[in-house]
């Protein structure tokens, strides 16, 4: 991995997109929703939930961020024991996939979601954070999902017209094409240590352990914003419950899974038990389908307890699966719908990715997909085989310290093709959307939060909210100098 210019007017969809992808037609219902005004949403969601305040529901959509302006949601889809469906959010990624996964919206604009997510939500900001400066270098950092990436940087070079420069930002070595100094991001060019005017952010794996949490560089999405539940499911689940506590008199709630939070090893099959002997275990600061256990045994459990994990703490949650072998909750039960059957008649578990971002005034859809487990579920509990097989949706293997591959043939787009297997309608859409936007919020909510004045970290706050050792010591916040040689304020 090296520093890779791009330059404008250069673009090629072949490199950043899916083969499935450049042939594929989005389907027309997901057309529809991807166009309907915020407006129009709020009335048919609000139609359909009658607790919901409208003008609550309003205010959530057309609020501006502060960190997290762009971000993408998993979300499962459900079913209640009494026949209610549901979408649960699993979790919310800073920073997350799904542009070479997602038909173009209008066949003629072949940058598709990487222009608009550049020109609507990054360039905005860029406007207000540089208040007209234009020095420095432009570049796009990231440690995985080159074809993403890369498209990032060959859309923002044409959009800015100017070189921009793809940054490797890899866990071993994240200082040999970056340095910061004074707070500010500089990359290495030409030998040459040069300033960063503004960086975009495709570093998913840990991002906290490579760049300050304080920086002053304009960058989508800051650290503050993966500390506080974009890469942290600890953090995640307390600040849906903060915003649920505040907005379920509205009629707004975050759904997501009877979770128990800053569980240690040793607590972990009292938790299990807790929760009917059927749970799903998460190292809370790992992405991309890692550090994740589903137990459905006593089997499972056993292999869990036996393993040596890098971190204290775990957050252990509700087991969505088949209604006869979930988790029981406090709520009862809720199972996966899973696809519509195929022709052998199997169904599988899958999730919807719904990646949302804030453009100028409002809150919008930018990309979505789903994603299928390998093996078809059944009605039996999965014993004698890894349940992760029949639970896990996740796309990336890792294959190598900092290697890895995609399953694409997992992939579920939402075109012509595919997007039938599902199952899903309209609502079901919005739903999805509405959830994602509000776990957007949950979060920058607690960012807030979280946030000094001046950029850095309220670590006692943080602390008291995610106490591991192993993690606060991984938090990078580096310390302003002036020019007397004394530390700043």
């Amino acid at each position: 991995m090296s520093v890779e210019t791009f330059r404008p007017n250069e673009f090629d969809a072949e490199r950043h997109y899916y083969p499935r992808t450049l042939n594929a037609t989005l389907h027309p219902l997901v057309g529809s929703f991807m166009r309907m005004s915020t407006k129009r949403i709020i009335s048919r969601y609000c139609n359909l939930h009658p607790l919901t305040s409208r003008e609550r529901l309003t205010e959530i959509l057309t609020t501006a961020p502060k960190h997290l302006h762009w971000s993408g949601s998993d979300v499962f889809n459900i079913s209640t024991e009494n026949g209610v469906k549901l979408k649960y959010i699993v979790e919310t990624n800073s920073c997350p996939s799904g542009q070479k996964s997602f038909p173009l919206l209008d066949d003629d604009a072949e940058e598709g979601g990487y222009r608009r997510l550049l020109e609507r939500t990054f360039l905005p900001l860029l406007r207000k954070r540089t208040r007209g400066e234009t020095e420095g270098e432009v570049v796009v950092l990231y440690d995985k999902n080159p074809m993403e990436a890369s498209g990032y940087a060959q859309v923002l070079a044409t959009i800015m017209e100017r070189p921009v420069h793809l940054v490797p930002c890899r866990a071993s070595n994240p200082e040999r094409y970056l340095a910061i100094e004074d707070r500010r991001l500089k990359v290495l060019l030409d030998g040459q240590m040069r300033d960063v005017l503004c960086a975009f952010r495709y570093v998913t794996q840990r991002p906290w352990t490579r760049l300050p949490i304080n920086l002053r560089t304009p960058i989508l999405n800051p650290i503050i914003a993966c500390l506080a539940g974009g890469r942290n499911k600890t953090t995640a689940s307390k600040a849906y419950d903060l915003f649920n506590s505040e907005q379920r008199a509205f009629g707004l709630e975050i759904q997501t899974p009877q979770s128990y939070t800053n569980v240690r090893k040793a607590e972990v099959p009292l938790a299990f038990q807790r929760l009917g002997g059927k749970a799903v275990v998460k190292v809370p600061y790992l992405n991309a389908g890692q550090g994740i256990y589903t137990l459905v045994s006593e089997r499972e459990l056993a292999n869990f307890m036996q393993l040596d994990h890098p971190y204290d703490e775990f957050i252990v949650q509700q087991l969505v699966g088949n209604f006869r072998w979930s988790s029981t909750s406090s709520k009862g039960k809720v199972f996966h719908i899973g696809t519509v059957p195929d022709k052998h008649d199997a169904a599988y578990v899958f999730d919807i990715r719904v990646m949302v971002s804030w453009q100028e005034t409002e809150y919008r859809p930018v990309a979505m997909y789903a994603r299928r487990a390998p093996l078809a579920m059944s009605s039996e509990v999965p014993e004698k085989s890894d349940s992760w097989l029949v639970l896990g949706t996740n796309l990336s293997k890792k294959v190598g310290d900092e290697e890895w591959e995609t399953e694409p043939k997992r992939l579920l787009m939402m075109d012509r093709k595919d997007f039938h297997k599902l199952g899903l309608g309209l609502d079901d859409l919005i739903d999805s959307y509405v959830q994602a936007v509000m776990a957007n919020r949950a979060i920058d909510d607690l960012a807030q939060q979280l946030s000094k004045r001046g950029g850095g970290l309220r670590r006692d706050l943080f602390r008291s909210l995610n106490n591991d050792e192993e993690l606060l010591n991984e938090v990078r916040e580096d310390v302003r100098v002036k020019k007397n040689g004394s530390e700043a304020e």
